[in-house]
């Protein structure tokens, strides 16, 4: 594989730790910007990694590290500035001449969405664009990982909740995120296109306490709630307001069937099959069972 000039945002986070590990285990080299100097040691000990300490609120502590950068990878954590933390990478980017960006962004991305996240992410690919940045977006749907924030529920009470119904999602891997990205960080043909990433097939979350069931060898059950039912329970867990609404609006889409495609990225990009449900449950087992 090509050696490249690589930076990496959101490293620390699932998918960014991932892509690292993922990078790593054949030697790529990358720069990556992380928040505290902990994050940095963390990554300093690995072979050909440069970490530094920057905020992405504040350009100048990290866009001189973007000079000679041949490709970007650009996540962000969910908060109410990841649209202009978001915005202004890009712009640091292009002013440091960065080659290509590699975004992470989120599947049924668009601006006249009724989903606040969908149309964040869209204005940020739309910005890309009229910077004439060239760009790979990843649209990756619901991730499989998200059902780990239950594993407390489904380990001691053998359940777990939304608002969803009976709705199929095409639910996806994180690890195959990664692997995507990993793709077009590494090699040629990925400029300009959009990858939707899913799962291999769509399922709803009763299919999902099933499997769960199985794996896990105990009954474990689905509870479909309402959105009053689901917001209340966020906000009980602490979730902020911001994210309450975001999530809720995110599961209205999903509860429309919205987020059932199924997409053949996976394959076509790593050349193998993506990651399915049972797996991803045998390989958390330790953490759910």
């Amino acid at each position: 594989m090509k050696q490249t000039s690589i930076f990496l945002t959101g490293a620390t986070g699932a998918v960014g730790a991932q892509l690292v590990q993922q990078l790593t285990s054949v030697n790529i080299g990358f720069k990556a910007l992380v928040r505290t100097p902990a994050q940095a040691k963390q990554l300093n000990d690995l072979p050909n990694v440069e970490a530094i300490v920057g905020d992405l609120a504040d350009p100048t502590t990290f866009e001189n590290a973007l000079h000679g950068v041949e490709r970007a990878f650009l996540l962000t954590n969910s908060s109410e500035q990841a649209e202009s933390l978001q915005l202004g990478f890009a712009e640091a980017a292009h002013r440091a001449g960065v080659g290509h960006i590699v975004k992470l962004s989120q599947f049924a991305a668009d601006e006249s969405s009724p989903v606040r996240f969908l149309r964040y992410h869209a204005r940020v690919e739309n910005r890309i664009k009229e910077l004439g940045l060239p760009y790979t977006f990843l649209r990756p749907n619901l991730y499989m990982q998200g059902l780990l924030a239950f594993k407390e529920h489904i380990k001691h009470h053998g359940q777990f909740f939304a608002a969803i119904g009976n709705a199929r999602v095409s639910l996806v891997d994180v690890r195959d995120i990664a692997a995507i990205a990993a793709a077009a960080l590494t090699g040629p043909g990925h400029e300009n296109r959009t990858y939707e990433i899913t799962g291999p097939e769509a399922l709803s979350h009763y299919q999902l306490a099933e499997t769960l069931s199985h794996v896990l060898a105990k009954p474990v059950n689905f509870i479909d709630v309402s959105p009053g039912q689901m917001e209340k329970a966020l906000g009980a867990a602490g979730f902020p307001e911001w994210q309450i609404g975001g999530l809720i609006e995110d599961y209205a889409h999903y509860a429309r069937e919205e987020a059932s495609v199924v997409s053949d990225a996976v394959t076509r990009v790593t050349r193998r099959s993506p990651i399915g449900f049972e797996q991803f449950v045998r390989d958390h087992r330790f953490l759910l069972g």
